[in-house]
């Protein structure tokens, strides 16, 4: 633990505490915030209020802390506070013109996403490392201000063969999404900025009819196939 806690500049930095940061199991979601965002304090206005030992904090994000003599568990919340004040600032970046661009970046290569855009529904994470995430790090903002920049990204709502003849509703009630698991499905309400997007109002109200409808027939499909 104490080593992997070292404040020093080693190799296991890969280079920079951000880099080791971003290459630590868990953290694939997150995308590299620029120094120049971390080292203008305008943006990290009010973070100091939330973050314990934010000075130290700020050092060893931005590679200038002083080599200090500290014990492990002095080192342990150093790396505590420097990860969630981390966090903190990245909700900010990535809803800046340069951080959308980087969440949007193909390079990325992400397979699992917690927010459906086809769907427009969240769904949990497979891995307990990504579920296990702060949902303040990325914020309520974030997805819908993507999509809204980068309406290209969004998917066809369609998907190829779903729904047609019996093979449809077999695959969904086999081994797709039962009706339980389909009550569980958390609605998104978009919003930005803590305001609800005007334009998906109605649309929600309606998804939400269909979705009930969905969630009945899946039922029926469900106790049919116990009757047979």
């Amino acid at each position: 633990m104490a080593d992997e806690l070292s404040l020093s500049s080693s190799a296991s930095y890969a280079n920079s505490w951000i880099s080791w940061f971003l290459a630590s199991k868990g953290n694939e979601y997150f995308c590299e915030v620029d120094d120049e965002y971390i080292i203008d304090r305008f943006n990290l206005t009010g973070l100091n209020q939330e973050v314990q030992g934010y000075s130290a904090a700020i050092e060893l994000i931005t590679d200038t802390a002083a080599d200090q003599d500290l014990n492990d568990e002095q080192r342990e919340q150093l790396e505590a506070s420097a990860r969630h004040l981390y966090g903190l600032i990245h909700a900010r970046f990535i809803i800046t013109s340069r951080g959308l661009a980087k969440m949007a970046s193909p390079s990325r290569g992400f397979t699992v996403k917690l927010y459906c855009p086809r769907c427009e529904d969240l769904y949990s994470p497979k891995s307990s490392r990504h579920g296990s995430i702060d949902g303040a790090y990325f914020g309520s903002t974030f997805a819908h201000m993507l999509f809204m920049v980068y309406p290209g990204m969004i998917p066809s709502k369609s998907v190829p063969g779903a729904g047609q003849g019996s093979g449809g509703q077999a695959g969904l009630g086999a081994g797709g999404l039962g009706a339980q698991s389909a009550a569980k499905v958390e609605r998104v309400r978009p919003r930005i900025f803590g305001f609800q997007v005007h334009e998906h109002a109605k649309l929600l109200r309606w998804q939400e009819r269909v979705r009930d409808q969905q969630i009945a027939r899946l039922e029926q499909f469900e106790l049919d196939a116990q009757l047979e």
